[in-house]
């Protein structure tokens, strides 16, 4: 974990869970509170406190966590700012990730979207205010962490999967592969792009998160160009979901049985047949 200090500011709530504290922080380096990094992956999220429950709240879009500014706008993709979460994108991340928890997916618990007033100007000379996207996860890692953390960490969170092992796998990444898989499958079936599929975007604790790329049929892409190609995009999200199988597996240093990997895509509905040349 990586310490930085923040700077409270005021703010508006857009969208909120009830009853939950607000923290609308900025890294600030002369700031009079405290947050914490979870590993240099993390560009602009921060833990910034732990419930009772042990869940961990995490905001999103305070600045970041490398460099000494807070926001850098390179000016190549317009109002894109490197440390900013724009509004429109906290909202669908929020709104989205409802959505996908309501599928029975496991996911982080959306807390609110807040804006800060705190004006900046951008490059074209407009003025937009912060957005923060705040959630509680059940483990702060994310799987590309594992550089970063101390092997008894991801191995507390594994020997959490067996619960969740009801068809006797004898390896771990079987068990993560399943649900994995599983998860796209609900996803696809409701319609449901999630268009980031990659080990930056599951916890240890198998959650997964960021849906601000995030297409569904009850809150689609307003292009219709984009909603157009949203069923060819889908294919791709199973390469790259056996993508992340593979990287759990070798984190665990245990060997891929790619056939059993296929029927297990199978068995959810993909053939792998489909996509092949040779």
């Amino acid at each position: 974990m990586i310490k930085f200090k923040a700077k409270t500011y005021g703010c508006s709530i857009l969208l909120s869970d009830n009853d939950i504290e607000l923290y609308p922080y900025l890294r600030h380096d002369n700031g009079d509170k405290e947050v914490l990094c979870a590993s240099p992956t993390h560009g602009r999220s921060y833990i910034v406190a732990k419930h009772n429950d042990g869940r961990y709240v995490v905001s999103k879009g305070n600045g970041l966590s490398y460099t000494t500014h807070t926001f850098l706008n390179t000016g190549e993709m317009g109002l894109d700012t490197w440390g900013l979460l724009l509004r429109q994108d906290a909202i669908r991340d929020y709104i989205v990730g409802n959505e996908i928890k309501g599928l029975g997916i496991k996911t982080n618990h959306m807390e609110c979207v807040i804006e800060l007033h705190s004006p900046l100007m951008m490059p074209n000379g407009t003025y937009i205010n912060p957005t923060l996207l705040q959630y509680s996860v059940e483990c702060p890692f994310r799987l590309c962490d594992a550089p970063f953390m101390d092997y008894k960490q991801i191995e507390t969170e594994v020997i959490k999967w067996e619960v969740l092992n009801s068809k006797g796998y004898d390896k771990k990444y079987l068990i993560a592969a399943d649900i994995l898989i599983r998860n796209l499958h609900i996803m696809h079936e409701a319609g449901i792009l999630h268009n980031a599929i990659h080990n930056q975007n599951y916890t240890w604790a198998l959650e997964l998160l960021d849906f601000e790329l995030s297409h569904t049929p009850n809150y689609p892409y307003k292009s219709e160009d984009y909603v157009r190609h949203v069923p060819s995009l889908m294919p791709r999200e199973v390469i790259q979901t056996y993508e992340i199988i593979n990287y759990i597996a070798g984190v665990l240093r245990e060997d891929v049985d790619n056939d059993q990997i296929d029927n297990m895509f199978r068995e959810y509905g993909y053939n792998l047949n489909s996509f092949k040349l040779l």
